[in-house]
C-alpha cells in the first residue's frame, strides 16, 4: 500500500503529461497572465519559457491584426469577377481553378448522368448589389410603411447598413429578437434590436428552457435569402424605435404584428412594381455584369444538355433582367435573342409550390407578355380568334412535342408545376435534373426532398469566407492547440481533486500537489482566456456582429448545417461552372466521425 501511495504521488506531482508542443502552448498562455493570477513557477520554468513567450506573442499580434484588416470589409457579398478569365473549354490543359472559383460537392454527382440544368435568376443568374439594390428595398418598404400603413414620417430618418446583417439568421417574431443557432439549435448570439443579450440572457430565454424550441415558421422567420437581408435589418430598427416609444406605432400589440407588418409593406413592393421599375430603369446600377455567363450557358448546351429557366419572377421583369445579363440590352434595344441560351423558360413558377402543388400553365407570348391557355402544354385558340401570335403557334400539340432545338428560341410558359417541366424537357426521374439556385428553401431543400433533383446551391459570401478563412490559418491552428491544453489540463486537475477528496495522498505529498494544484488551475485559467479572446477575434474577423456564415462557435451554424444536408454542390458564383467539364464526376467529400477526427483522419485527402 505505502509503494502503491509513493508511485501515485511520483505521477500526479509530474508538471504534466502534454505533448510538447501543447505544454508550449499552454506556457505561453500561462506566461501572458500569470501576474494577474497570482501563481508563480520556479525559475528554470519562467527562463525556458521566456523567449517561447515573446515570439508567441509576436505571432498572435500579427494574427490579430491580419484579422483586423480582414475585418474591414465585413458583410461585404464579393461580386462575379469583373475580369474575363480562360474558361474549361479554352484552357489548353484542364486546370483547378482558384479556391474562390471552386464548386464544393457534398454528395458525389457524375454530369454525365445529367440530362438537364435549371437556373433560378434573382441572385443567381443575376447578382444584385448590395449597397445600392438592398437600399432600394430598405427605402421602398419605409415608404410603404409611412404611406400604406400609418407608421410615422420619422421611419424615413432610418439609416440603413447593408453590410450589418447576413443569412442563416432567424428573427424571433415574439420577443423582437434576431439569433443565431448552430446545428443543434443552441442559440449562439442574440440581439433584441441593437441590443447584444449577454450570455445570462440569452441562456435562460434559449438554451435553458424546459424545451427546446424548434426555430421554425411561423413563430420565427427565416433570413434565408439575400433579399431578406434589408427587411431584417428595418425589423431590428423598428424594434428600438417601439422599445423606446411604443405609442409611435399604430396600433401596436405586439414586435409580430411588426414583423406582419413589414413583410406586408415587402409584398407591396413587389406587387405594384415600385422595386422593379428602379432597376428596369437603370440595370446597372443594381445587377452585376458576369463575364462569363454567357459562355458558361453556351458551353452547357453545347455539351447537349437541356437548359432552363425557372425563376419566380414575371416575364416584363425577366426579360429586363436576363436582356442586361446576356447583352446588356436596355430599354428599346431589348429583343428575345436571349431566348436562344435555353430550351424551355417558366416565370411565375410560383416556388416552392411549383414543386409539390398542381397549378395551371400559360404559354406566354414575348411580344407583349398576354398568357394564353393551354392544354398539357398545347396553345388553345380563344373564341373570337382566327389565329394565336407566331411565337405562341408552332410548339406542337403536346409538350412532348416541343422543338427545344440549339438554334431555336425557348419556349415560355407561366405557372404549372415540375411534371409540366419534366414533360417538356423529356426527363424520366429527377435524378437526371441539376437545378441552381440561392434560396437553401425555396430552391433546394424542395427540389431535392420532393423530387429528387440534384442541387447546386450559390452563395457569393462564401468568396469572402474563403479569403479570411485562409488568411488566418495560423489562427485556427492555435486555437486546435489551445482546445488541446485545456482537454489535457482538466484531466490533469480533476485527478489531482479526485487524489485529494478521496485521500489518496500521503500527508508528506500534500503541500507538493496543492502547489501543483494550484498552478495547474492558474495555467487553466490563463488557457482559457487566450482562447475565449482569441475565439470571439477569429468569428469577428469574418464579421464583427455575427461572425461565420457557416459556423456558430465550432459547430456548424444551422445556415452551414442545411448546405451540407440539401445542396449538393455549392459555390460563390453561378458562372464558376465554365471552369469544370460540363462532363466532370464530382466525388464528394469524406464523412468523418469524432474518434476519426482524434485519430487525425481528417486530414487524409479523398
Amino acid at each position: 500500500m505505502k509503494l502503491l501511495q509513493t508511485q501515485l504521488h511520483s505521477r500526479l506531482a509530474r508538471p504534466s503529461v502534454c505533448s510538447q508542443q501543447l505544454r508550449a502552448s499552454l506556457r505561453v498562455c500561462c506566461s501572458v497572465s500569470s501576474s494577474g493570477n497570482g501563481s508563480s513557477s520556479n525559475g528554470s520554468n519562467s527562463s525556458s519559457t521566456s523567449s517561447v513567450s515573446t515570439a508567441a506573442t509576436a505571432t498572435a499580434a500579427t494574427t490579430t491584426q491580419r484579422s483586423a484588416k480582414q475585418a474591414i470589409d465585413y458583410g461585404v457579398i464579393p461580386a462575379p469577377p469583373s475580369s474575363r478569365q480562360a474558361i474549361w473549354t479554352e484552357q489548353v490543359w484542364g486546370a483547378s481553378p482558384s479556391l474562390s472559383r471552386q464548386i464544393f460537392c457534398n454528395r458525389s454527382l457524375n454530369m454525365k448522368q445529367i440530362k438537364a440544368i435549371g437556373f433560378d435568376m434573382d441572385y443567381t443568374l443575376a447578382q444584385y448589389k448590395p449597397d445600392t439594390f438592398e437600399l432600394l428595398a430598405h427605402s421602398q418598404t419605409v415608404d410603404k410603411l409611412v404611406t400604406a400603413f400609418g407608421y410615422p414620417p420619422e421611419l424615413y430618418d432610418f439609416k440603413f447598413d447593408w453590410r450589418y446583417m447576413m443569412r442563416g439568421l432567424i428573427i424571433d417574431k415574439t420577443r423582437g429578437n434576431v439569433i443565431k443557432v448552430d446545428r443543434h439549435k443552441y442559440v449562439k448570439v442574440a440581439y433584441h434590436g441593437f441590443r447584444c443579450l449577454s450570455s445570462e440572457e440569452r441562456n435562460a430565454v434559449y438554451n435553458h428552457s424546459a424545451v427546446r424550441d424548434d426555430y421554425e415558421e411561423p413563430a420565427y422567420g427565416m433570413i434565408d435569402t439575400l433579399f431578406s437581408l434589408a427587411e431584417a435589418y428595418l425589423f431590428m430598427q423598428l424594434v428600438e424605435l417601439v422599445d423606446k416609444a411604443p405609442g409611435k406605432l399604430p396600433n401596436f400589440s405586439g414586435y409580430a404584428g411588426v414583423y406582419r407588418d413589414v413583410r406586408a409593406a415587402v409584398d407591396l413592393c413587389h406587387r405594384d412594381g415600385s422595386l422593379k421599375r428602379h432597376v428596369a430603369a437603370n440595370p446597372s446600377k443594381y445587377i452585376h455584369d458576369d463575364p462569363h455567363l454567357v459562355s458558361m450557358l453556351q458551353m452547357y448546351k453545347r455539351s447537349g444538355r437541356q437548359l432552363f429557366l425557372a425563376t419566380n419572377s414575371l416575364w416584363d421583369y425577366t426579360h429586363v433582367v436576363m436582356n442586361y445579363l446576356c447583352g446588356k440590352r436596355v430599354g428599346k434595344a431589348k429583343n428575345d435573342e436571349w431566348l436562344r441560351m435555353f430550351d424551355v423558360v417558366v416565370v411565375g413558377c410560383g416556388k416552392p409550390g411549383f414543386f409539390s402543388e398542381r397549378r395551371p400553365l400559360f404559354a406566354v407570348s414575348t411580344r407583349d407578355g398576354a398568357l394564353h391557355n393551354t392544354d398539357n402544354g398545347a396553345p388553345i385558340i380563344p373564341l373570337g380568334e382566327e389565329d394565336l401570335p407566331d411565337d405562341i403557334l408552332g410548339r406542337g400539340s403536346t409538350m412532348s412535342q416541343l422543338d427545344l432545338g440549339e438554334d431555336d428560341k425557348a419556349a415560355v410558359f407561366q405557372g404549372g408545376n415540375y411534371v409540366d417541366l419534366h414533360q417538356m424537357l423529356g426527363v424520366r426521374a429527377g435524378s437526371e435534373v441539376l437545378y441552381v439556385g440561392d434560396h437553401i428553401y425555396g430552391d433546394i431543400l424542395r427540389s431535392k426532398k420532393s423530387l429528387g433533383w440534384r442541387t447546386m446551391l450559390v452563395v457569393p459570401e462564401l468568396e469572402q469566407e474563403l479569403a479570411v478563412a485562409e488568411a488566418t490559418r495560423a489562427t485556427q491552428f492555435e486555437l486546435k492547440m489551445l482546445r488541446n491544453a485545456r482537454s489535457d489540463l482538466d484531466t490533469q486537475i480533476q485527478r489531482l481533486e479526485w487524489a485529494f477528496k478521496q485521500r489518496e495522498i500521503p500527508p508528506e505529498a500534500l503541500l507538493q500537489n496543492q502547489e501543483q494544484l494550484a498552478l495547474l488551475r492558474a495555467e487553466r485559467e490563463a488557457v482559457k482566456d487566450r482562447h475565449s479572446r482569441l475565439l470571439l477575434e477569429h468569428h469577428q474577423a469574418f464579421h464583427p456582429i455575427w461572425g461565420q456564415l457557416l459556423k456558430t462557435g465550432y459547430q456548424n451554424s444551422r445556415y452551414g448545417h442545411q448546405i451540407d444536408r440539401f445542396a449538393c454542390l455549392y459555390t460563390s458564383h453561378v458562372a464558376n461552372l465554365a471552369f469544370y467539364s460540363p462532363d466532370r464526376a464530382y466525388g464528394g467529400r469524406v464523412d468523418y466521425m469524432a474518434h476519426e477526427d482524434v485519430m487525425g483522419l481528417e486530414g487524409m485527402q479523398n
